[in-house]
């Protein structure tokens, strides 16, 4: 018998972990051989003292099949998914899921909550009324049939044991680990039977990578397990040095989203990074032949309103309301009070402290303090203004939605302090920066 304590001493030590005592460490999570204080203690050693490539793949291929692993016999179509490395304002997933479905592809997209600083894609879809992000499997594999998408949170039965050590690492400190991320995005994708796997790997001061070396190392990292594991995937690194679309939260999120997809206002950043996640995806699923083509699909789909509709039609799958985009007031909640955050002084937006900005949402009820803890849907902020603006002084940057006007005064004044306005103009980050294909 493998003792708990053992296990996590020869990680803490700086030691390889063999198959067994990964296993041994699986099933303790799933079993509850390993309590909540030995599950962050591991999480602790493994930040600290890394896992090489097979102790990743270990890990990963022991967390995926401690559930459930799909299969698709009756759909004829490739099935294929897009994973993001969390962000602040990050609501690709929605539109993108929607975008490569009206092209003919079937995504089944099992998310996650908010980890940290970054926000939740199960949180955020939440915050419509009535929506069920929890279906049983059957039901989930009908409804990805029936409309092409279906986004969901992790079930009981789909990598149980990543979907306790997730739940963890959020208040540990333990989420900034290659490995750990490797596997826990690894474990989910691959035991939804996905032919084909695009990953988003954020990098900046609003992403778990800050830096350019971090963020290839981890999307390497993800390229070389999935593919490994017979998963085609490729990684996209882009930028999250700034909110992503012009609002961070869960309703708000979901509102910037459907006035995406309706065309009411598109966010070019949030429009380029979509379009090339989208492109990337259609081509690996053999929709589309080059990049050219694929852009055509992408926008057709947008401008057709047929990827408005195929969300619709998951919303309404999913327990929500038919008539989300006519009428999203009815369904989503609104914050007690709403109060425009006003630029302290003249000039162009230089930088924006992202990280700082969603633990402002967090910290509004946004976000989790705690494991258990209830969230508020309402809260956030929208009408972003962007790094590369020129703004007068009083100008509104941005609106906060709060509990209270306490809160909310607090609010803005840290986002104000998040925001660096200089009349000099610098250098902006791109939208993506590059391409990662499996190592040779």
């Amino acid at each position: 018998m493998l003792l708990p304590q053992e296990i996590i001493r020869h990680k803490r030590d700086g030691h390889v972990l063999n198959a067994v005592q990964i296993k041994s460490f699986v099933d303790g999570l799933v079993n509850g051989d390993f309590n909540d204080a030995q599950v962050g203690a591991m999480a602790m050693a493994i930040v600290q003292q890394g896992m090489n490539v097979e102790e990743t793949v270990a890990l990963t291929m022991q967390m995926m099949h401690s559930g459930e692993v799909l299969q698709w016999p009756d759909i004829d179509g490739p099935i294929i998914d897009k994973h993001s490395t969390g962000g602040v304002g990050d609501k690709v997933s929605f539109i993108l899921a929607a975008i490569v479905a009206a092209n003919g592809a079937y995504v089944p997209m099992i998310s996650g909550r908010g980890l940290g600083h970054t926000g939740g894609t199960v949180d955020k879809l939440e915050s419509i009324s009535g929506f069920n992000a929890h279906p049983d499997n059957a039901k989930f594999q009908r409804i990805v049939k029936d409309v092409g998408m279906a986004i969901i949170g992790q079930t009981g039965n789909i990598a149980p044991a990543d979907k306790r050590l997730y739940a963890i690492r959020d208040v540990t400190a333990t989420v900034e680990s290659v490995p750990l991320i490797t596997a826990s995005i690894l474990s989910k994708k691959l035991s939804a039977g996905l032919d084909a796997l695009v990953m988003d790997v954020k990098v900046g001061n609003g992403a778990m990578m800050q830096d350019m070396h971090a963020a290839k190392t981890l999307a390497q990292s993800i390229v070389n397990v999935a593919n490994g594991a017979g998963v085609k995937t490729q990684a996209i690194i882009t930028d999250m040095n700034q909110v992503l679309g012009s609002s961070a939260g869960n309703a708000v999120e979901i509102i910037e989203t459907l006035h995406f997809l309706s065309g009411d206002k598109r966010e070019s950043r949030l429009h380029r990074v979509v379009s090339a996640l989208a492109c990337a995806m259609l081509i690996s699923a053999g929709i589309a032949e080059h990049n050219h083509e694929a852009r055509v699909l992408v926008e057709h789909a947008l401008t057709s309103g047929e990827a408005a509709e195929v969300f619709a039609r998951m919303i309404v799958a999913m327990g929500g309301p038919a008539d989300l985009f006519e009428h999203p007031d009815r369904y989503l909640p609104e914050a007690k009070v709403v109060l425009d955050v006003f630029a302290p002084k003249s000039g162009v937006i230089c930088a924006m402290q992202t990280r700082d900005i969603g633990l402002t949402v967090v910290w509004l009820g946004g976000g989790r303090l705690s494991n258990e803890q209830e969230i508020d849907h309402s809260v956030g902020f929208d009408s972003i203004v962007h790094v590369g603006k020129r703004v007068n002084a009083g100008d509104v940057i941005a609106r906060v939605h709060a509990r209270s006007l306490a809160q909310a005064e607090m609010a803005s004044k840290q986002y104000v302090a998040a925001i660096d306005i200089n009349e000099q103009v610098e250098d902006f980050n791109p939208v993506t920066y590059e391409t990662i294909s499996a190592s040779k």
